[in-house]
């Protein structure tokens, strides 16, 4: 066991940079590169390959942004906190509210993925659910499903797993995105013998507008590399340690999708990919049956990391909304054993852990892009305001070329944003009124920054040691 020390919040410092990384990869790598390429070659074409660099250029300024504010302040919850600190509590309620919608259906949607991939792997076993607990009730036309048993039973395996301690959860989540990178990896060997390159041509069918909207579409599946900045709090060395983990996992996961989605979209016509299953059917394609299974084994761990440590993320911005006044007080307790927000993770799990299995996949994931390339340019913008407003603090990272940097951060997003739906717009605009209701109704009157520094408010919404 690492020793550990504690900050004044009680969480444990645990955390290094290789574990950042890792838990950066575990994030990203999952229901994009598993589920995500196949939709996106049938918007794009072999073009995917620019999609999803489209999506990591926006990412990439984004993650500047990010590096800077995780090092500079570095206390748990994510950009919730840094907005709190620079652009005032009103805006830190509507960015944390944003993210609580974000990082819960995010974690409900990839547990109805990896009940899918499950089911399947035990499928080939000879072994099948009822109908009635296969799925949330109208996911199957045809169908009578009632409940998803194995998205709600994941996702109170690992409420239980983060429940215990960072420190276990890490390990876990290290074990399980180093096997899903091996075969990441033994794929592209595999696939790379069976490269087609007539099947990239046309290379952009749809034109740069499909390019575009598949990106914005693929856009989910790096969402993640953010959820690193939510353990600013137990990171050792958090000035060095966090923009390594934001940039370093970001780089890789560019990496391996770019090259994943060039071998798919070279052994299979991209037409034929629009599947839930388009890295095994491309090794199908190639008559490497064989490989199947693995396939499976590493989309189950892959969606299994995405779920631990997006759960891990949400539970830290609840438990720094709370400790703000801004949620009820016992969302912030620590456990006195375990030195994690017990009740809160145990609420989390358990309100997303239905909602995964009793609404459809399609459903859930309709607002998770959408919420986080808000929130994406919202700290893009607090970067320059800090920088205005503090430029005596000490940033161990500066971000390059502000305020280029972050203003073709928010460009880049912006566009992104355009590409979404109209419904997705206005039921991400009604999630935002119903926020704003909750915080003028309840936690503008209890949060501490409205009250006497004797209550302990503090005027930044953060500890002040975290601002020197």
């Amino acid at each position: 066991m690492v020793a550990a020390s504690r900050t004044p919040g009680g969480l444990k410092k645990v955390l290094g940079p290789f574990d950042l990384i890792l838990m950066g990869i575990g994030a990203i790598v999952g229901t994009g590169i598993f589920v995500l390429t196949g939709t996106g070659a049938a918007t794009a074409g072999p073009a995917l390959t620019l999609s999803f660099v489209a999506g990591a250029i926006a990412c990439g300024f984004a993650a500047m942004c990010y590096a800077e504010f995780a090092s500079t302040v570095p206390v748990a919850g994510s950009i919730y906190t840094y907005s709190y600190a620079t652009l005032g509590e009103l805006v830190a309620w509507i960015i944390g509210w944003d993210l609580l919608l974000e990082y819960g259906l995010a974690t409900s949607a990839v547990s109805v993925g990896w009940s899918g991939y499950f089911q399947s792997l035990m499928g080939g076993f000879g072994l099948h659910l009822p109908d009635a607990l296969s799925a949330a009730p109208g996911a199957l036309p045809g169908v009578a499903t009632y409940f998803n048993l194995p998205a709600f039973c994941i996702m109170m395996a690992l409420t239980a797993l983060l429940s215990l301690g960072v420190r276990e959860s890490a390990r876990v989540n290290n074990v399980m995105v180093v096997i899903k990178v091996g075969v990441v990896l033994l794929f592209i060997a595999v696939g790379f013998r069976h490269v087609q390159p007539a099947n990239w041509h046309p290379y952009m069918p749809f034109g740069v507008s499909g390019t575009l909207s598949a990106a914005a579409l693929v856009f989910f599946s790096f969402i993640g590399f953010d959820a690193v900045t939510s353990a600013a709090e137990e990171v050792k060395r958090p000035e060095r340690d966090l923009p390594i983990g934001i940039i370093g996992s970001l780089t890789i996961c560019t990496i391996l999708y770019v090259v994943v989605s060039a071998i798919m979209t070279g052994i299979v016509p991209f037409a034929q990919l629009n599947v839930d299953h388009p890295v095994s059917l491309a090794l199908q394609y190639a008559k490497e049956n064989w490989f199947a299974g693995f396939v499976d084994l590493g989309a189950i761990l892959g969606m299994t990391t995405v779920i631990l440590v997006m759960a891990f993320g949400q539970t830290r911005i609840i438990f720094a909304m709370s400790r703000d006044g801004l949620l009820p007080a016992k969302l912030s307790e620590v456990h006195p054993k375990y030195g994690t927000p017990f009740f809160a993770t145990w609420m989390v799990g358990i309100v997303f852990g239905l909602l995964g299995a009793l609404v459809p996949l399609k459903v859930l994931s309709e607002l998770v892009n959408m919420g986080t390339l808000a929130a994406f340019c919202l700290v893009a913008v607090a970067v320059v305001v800090l920088r205005k407003k503090r430029p005596d603090l000490h940033r161990a990272f500066r971000c390059p070329g502000v305020p280029v940097v972050p203003a073709l951060a928010v460009l880049s997003c912006g566009t992104l944003m355009a590409f979404l739906g109209a419904v997705t717009w206005i039921a991400f605009g009604v999630w935002l009124v119903i926020g704003l209701v909750v915080y003028f109704g309840y936690a503008r009157h209890r949060s501490l920054l409205n009250k006497s520094p004797e209550a302990g408010g503090s005027p930044m919404g953060v500890s002040q040691s975290a601002m020197k």
